[in-house]
């Protein structure tokens, strides 16, 4: 009797636990329609920098989080954004152009040509992060400040484990 009871708990936790993990995935969907129609950063270009394309802020991303680990260079953007490089070229030579990319001589090596945000390009992520924020302040606006925090760190444990899978999947494949 006591087996035939565990195995009916076990089926039923299984049964709570794939409702979980369909439901997580539905979310998933919903949420990648929304941000697949990126409002944030039309938004943003609409206020700060109107003609600008959304690969563009791509790239504006690409530029800031490589910045963070050292000099930033075309093949750099190509390789964050995992794109050609000439595609990556094209895009950089339109940003400079208007004006919110620029490029200099790097400091490590003179013969090498790096890419820098120039002031339209700061404040272009300072739009995107002041739309993104009131975006997610107002979502957030009724939560108690104990439900943002431990939202705010599953959610982060949530995507951390999200990249893993997908760069682990990468390695694999470029194996």
């Amino acid at each position: 009797m006591t087996s035939a009871i565990n195995t009916r708990e076990v089926e039923e936790t299984s049964a709570a636990e794939d409702e979980n993990i369909l439901r997580i995935g539905q979310v998933m969907t919903r949420m990648r329609l929304l941000t697949g129609r990126r409002m944030i950063g039309r938004l943003a270009i609409e206020s700060v920098a109107p003609g600008l394309e959304l690969s563009h802020l791509d790239v504006l991303d690409a530029v800031r989080r490589a910045e963070a680990t050292g000099e930033v260079t075309v093949g750099t953007v190509a390789e964050t954004m995992r794109i050609d490089p000439s595609r990556a070229s094209r895009i950089v030579a339109d940003m400079v152009a208007r004006g919110v990319l620029r490029r200099k001589a790097s400091q490590a090596d003179a013969r090498r040509i790096i890419v820098v945000l120039t002031a339209l390009g700061q404040r272009l992520l300072s739009e995107i992060q002041a739309q993104k924020f009131s975006v997610i302040e107002s979502i957030l606006a009724d939560w108690s400040a104990e439900n943002v925090e431990t939202f705010s760190l599953l959610f982060d444990k949530y995507v951390s484990g999200y990249e893993q899978v997908f760069q682990a999947r990468i390695k694999e494949t470029d194996s």
